[in-house]
């Protein structure tokens, strides 16, 4: 699916970030073996950065699936505005076949039926692509997974 959006890992992202500007974040500035307080501070501050990132990345994702539930209430909107028209193509129906014994209510009758079918069939195809959509940001959850496991690693 396109969108505006693109969706990134931030573990990825603060990795890439660091590397491009030489920076791992705090660390030992005397070029010695580092201390447990700096090692302390520099893990402080990857936290602090990926932790921006995946909040970035869920905001990221959670507009994608508003954008996406948008388009499928515009489709349920839609089809009840054409099953609207459909209705009144009825009771015009009705009301020449009332007003007039003659063919020409079987036309609009016929009209009325079809537009009806098609505005049943929007609200149903509205109506399945929000059922199947969840919420829940799930590159944004496996995402945290992957930096729970890298923060275990780091404290080893």
């Amino acid at each position: 699916m396109a969108s505006g959006f693109q969706t990134r890992n931030a573990t990825e992202d603060l990795r890439n970030e660091q590397a491009r500007n030489g920076d791992s974040g705090p660390q030992n500035r005397t070029g010695g073996e580092s201390s447990l307080g700096d090692l302390f501070t520099g893990l402080t501050y990857d936290l602090s950065t990926l932790v921006r990132k995946e909040i970035d990345l869920a905001r990221t994702e959670t507009l994608e699936k508003v954008s996406q539930a948008t388009r499928s209430v515009v489709f349920m909107v839609a089809g009840g505005m054409l099953a609207y028209a459909g209705l009144i193509a009825l009771i015009i129906a009705a009301a020449v076949a009332l007003a007039n014994v003659m063919p020409f209510w079987l036309s609009t009758l016929v009209v009325g039926l079809l537009v009806l079918i098609v505005g049943a069939i929007l609200v149903q195809s509205g109506r399945s692509m929000l059922s199947n959509m969840t919420i829940v940001p799930e590159k944004t959850v496996e995402s945290i997974k992957e930096d729970t496991e890298w923060v275990k690693e780091q404290v080893r």
